[in-house]
């Protein structure tokens, strides 16, 4: 049996065009794909927001113009290298539950068909980008594709357990799109290796890079929360993760170390937001919102207790609730940068934000411990 023609369920006839919309809508992950893209229009409005000093100077039409851009080419981006991973993976994906019901194996699309589609969209992303961004846009957007499908996909995913690790940067790309469409007329300089360098990198703020540095620096914590109680479905395929192959221990070390760099980035969040010193308040208001948010999500990851007895469902409690409060952490990080960026009366907006889903989702999980323990 060829490569290209893959594995199939026993039973199940593949058919090129089989499987209707929904089957192609799931070749692209709408799921993740869509989280991705709110990081980038959340760097979209942080933009804007710096650039108009605040909420009441705002273009809300160019802006809504911007996201609209942004979301549809970064959708056909990612949901295209998403496709290009399901074709890839189609000999594997039959056998883990977690992907066995993908239109692959369940046979509504045949890999020839998911590969062309994943590689047609990916390209209309990148060229939407072109036309309706800039350059500079177009290129990230490419970067990611290929190094999610070619660094990630066919070279780390299956031999290295740094593979979610280095594969993550794929992931953290949408906020530097975002705001490279935001800036407006970018273009690439090929004079030399130093201007094409400057060219794709100098978006004149350090925010897009902060952003994506704190996506890269977020995402092995809050996989590796998971695989640690799901990791064998993934060595039972060749895929090795850090939990099965250098164990609990190394893991959770691991964890640890990159919620402490997490907590060092949050340090300087505000002067990635530049424009302010430290006597300004809200460096201060900024600052210690975004130290206290990764204070709380950091803490979860120290606690966590690898041999207190695991759920009817086979989950480690103190593992589940870090990646739980994971998401949590991320979704407000990107919410304070934004508020933020509207001034000091949106730091503040943003700090009450956070505060406020702290105690309130602290509040929730006491009470369903206490109901458990009853």
């Amino acid at each position: 049996m060829s490569r290209i023609e893959g594995h199939t369920p026993k039973g199940c006839a593949m058919g090129e065009s089989g499987g209707g919309a929904k089957a192609w809508l799931t070749l692209t992950k709408p799921g993740v794909v869509v989280l991705l893209q709110i990081t980038a229009l959340c760097a979209v409005l942080s933009h804007d927001l710096l650039e108009a000093s605040g909420f009441s100077e705002m273009d809300w039409n160019e802006s809504i113009r911007t996201m609209a851009i942004v979301f549809v080419g970064g959708y056909l981006t990612a949901g295209g290298a998403n496709a290009i991973n399901m074709w890839y993976d189609r000999d594997i994906d039959p056998i883990m539950q977690r992907t066995s019901k993908r239109p692959i194996p369940k046979g509504t699309v045949s890999p020839n068909g998911a590969l062309i589609f994943g590689i047609f969209i990916s390209i209309t992303g990148v060229v939407w980008f072109l036309e309706f961004a800039n350059q500079v846009a177009a290129f990230w957007a490419a970067f990611s594709i290929l190094f999610y499908v070619f660094i990630y996909t066919i070279w780390l995913k299956r031999t290295s357990v740094q593979n979610i690790v280095i594969g993550g940067l794929a992931g953290a790309t949408p906020p530097v799109i975002g705001w490279a469409t935001a800036v407006g007329d970018l273009r690439i300089n090929l004079n030399s290796a130093h201007d094409f360098a400057v060219s794709i990198f100098d978006l004149g703020s350090l925010m897009p890079w902060y952003l994506l540095l704190l996506i890269f620096l977020w995402t092995p914590p809050h996989f590796w929360a998971l695989a640690l109680y799901r990791s064998e479905e993934y060595d039972s395929v060749g895929v090795p993760m850090m939990p099965g192959v250098k164990g609990t221990k190394r893991t959770l070390i691991e964890m640890k170390i990159y919620s402490i760099l997490l907590l060092i980035l949050a340090v300087f969040a505000p002067i990635a937001l530049g424009g302010m010193d430290r006597n300004d308040t809200i460096y201060h208001v900024f600052g210690w919102t975004a130290i206290v948010v990764t204070l709380w999500y950091a803490r979860t990851v120290f606690i966590i207790d690898p041999n207190e007895p695991r759920t009817e469902a086979g989950r480690i409690p103190t593992a589940a609730r870090s990646f739980f409060v994971s998401m949590l952490y991320l979704a407000l990080m990107f919410a304070i940068v934004v508020t933020a960026s509207a001034g000091l009366q949106g730091s503040i907006l943003g700090a009450i934000l956070a505060a406020t889903m702290i105690v309130r989702d602290e509040w929730n999980s006491r009470a369903s411990s206490s109901k458990i323990s009853a």
